[in-house]
């Protein structure tokens, strides 16, 4: 299959479906989300990490020559504190008071609903949470579409990893929307929109990276990059919130079912290339 049609199916696949699936998830009762939420993101944080540390890193260095190790590793580094900084910059959260947290509490996380300021919400908040997924979805759509041009397995895994955490909080977003004012309508137009901007990424991405070959090594490691800042500053932290054992457990087996998967398909993928 052409490689084109590959990326925009697996975009596709890490933003629009993920929106749907999100979208559905909206529609179980509060009980139930609170209690199916949590057990996604563990499965997410065990997804996103294997990817990085399982395939795109080792990827990317493959890809280089000994001498550009160091500038490569210095793209990780720079790239995780590169997303703090947008995080910082409210491109990547949602959060429209300067006093809030970053993506509330557990309950807003869980619920839909957080504490009283997420009431307060205004219209405009609910424009910047389109604008920052739009930006947030289209790097996605890059770095999807530079691990395709590396190699097909490593990008398929790479979108079932997207895909993983754009659920959860694709989740998040939505409650936002709908106490800023949206109806549910609106919100899950104004998501899927944003959503397209995935494939917008791997499209445009695709014709300016096929040429920079050079270059593909250091977009795989800026994927790596922000999948460990996603994994390790956005989910972990919310896992700790629950210390009782039974949570413990079940976080740790969801986490390692996530690894094992990924691990899983990309040795498949590459016995089937053998």
């Amino acid at each position: 299959m052409d490689l084109l049609i590959l990326i925009i199916i697996f975009t596709a696949v890490g933003g629009v479906l993920s929106v749907m699936a999100a979208a559905v998830f909206l529609l179980l009762s509060e009980q139930r989300r609170a209690k199916v939420l949590p057990h996604g993101i563990s499965f997410a944080i065990g997804a996103l990490l294997a990817v990085a540390f399982w395939g795109l890193i080792p990827e990317a260095f493959s890809e280089t020559k000994p001498e550009q190790f160091q500038s490569l590793s210095g793209t990780i580094l720079a790239g995780v504190l590169g997303f703090f900084v947008l995080e910082k910059l409210l491109i990547w959260r949602h959060c429209h008071s300067g006093n809030c947290e970053a993506h509330g509490d557990e309950d807003e996380h869980e619920h839909g609903h957080g504490p009283s300021h997420s009431h307060g919400i205004a219209k405009s908040a609910g424009a910047l949470i389109v604008l920052g997924d739009g930006i947030h979805n289209f790097v996605d759509g890059v770095l999807i579409a530079a691990a395709f041009l590396t190699d097909v397995h490593l990008g398929i895994v790479t979108s079932l990893a997207v895909a993983a955490h754009e659920i959860p909080q694709e989740v998040g977003d939505f409650a936002i929307l709908l106490h800023s004012g949206y109806s549910r309508s609106k919100a899950l137009f104004y998501n899927m929109l944003a959503s397209l901007a995935t494939v917008l990424g791997g499209v445009l991405a695709y014709f300016g990276l096929e040429d920079l070959h050079d270059s593909l090594p250091y977009f795989l490691a800026l994927a790596a990059s922000s999948f460990i800042y996603i994994a390790v500053a956005d989910l972990i932290p919310s896992l700790h919130k629950k210390t009782d054992m039974k949570t413990s457990l079940q976080q740790i087996a969801l986490i390692a079912m996530g690894v094992l998967l990924i691990c899983s398909l990309h040795g498949l993928a590459h016995n089937i290339e053998g």
